[in-house]
């Protein structure tokens, strides 16, 4: 039964988006809405790897000036790393498809000192009004 004044829902698309953060402060990375879960789910794991190859670049691979790039010390909290972790995982990925294919929203936090990403995918509900034909 559906309440009073509310579209029943005929379908599902899901919303993954990315942001990042520290402190009190939150960014919007980039956002998107695919008709999959798993189309969802590989764009996440597309930025993942982004994110992780412009916070930590190969210094044999980019395109930067000789010495421009620094070793640092690896701490525990190495986001770079948990994000490439993440995207290569196909236990996550597992646990993520799991998750909303049964309808609840899915996050993965990679942390660095007071600096955080996360990566999120939702399902969103499509209105009998509003549903799209899929060409």
């Amino acid at each position: 039964m559906t309440a009073p004044g509310a579209c029943p829902a005929t379908g599902v698309e899901y919303l993954a988006e990315v942001h990042g953060g520290a402190a009190a402060s939150s960014v919007f990375l980039g956002g998107v809405v695919a008709p999959t879960r798993r189309l969802a789910l590989r764009w996440l794991r597309r930025q993942a790897n982004r994110l992780a190859d412009a916070l930590d670049p190969d210094p044999r691979t980019s395109r930067l000036p000789p010495h421009a790039l620094r070793p640092t010390p690896r701490t525990a909290e190495h986001a770079p790393s948990q994000l490439r972790f993440w995207a290569a995982d196909l236990d996550y990925a597992e646990e993520a498809v799991g998750r909303l294919a049964t309808g609840y929203p899915y996050r993965f936090t990679a942390r660095e000192g007071p600096a955080w990403y996360q990566l999120t995918a939702r399902p969103l509900l499509i209105p009998a009004s509003s549903v799209r034909p899929h060409v």
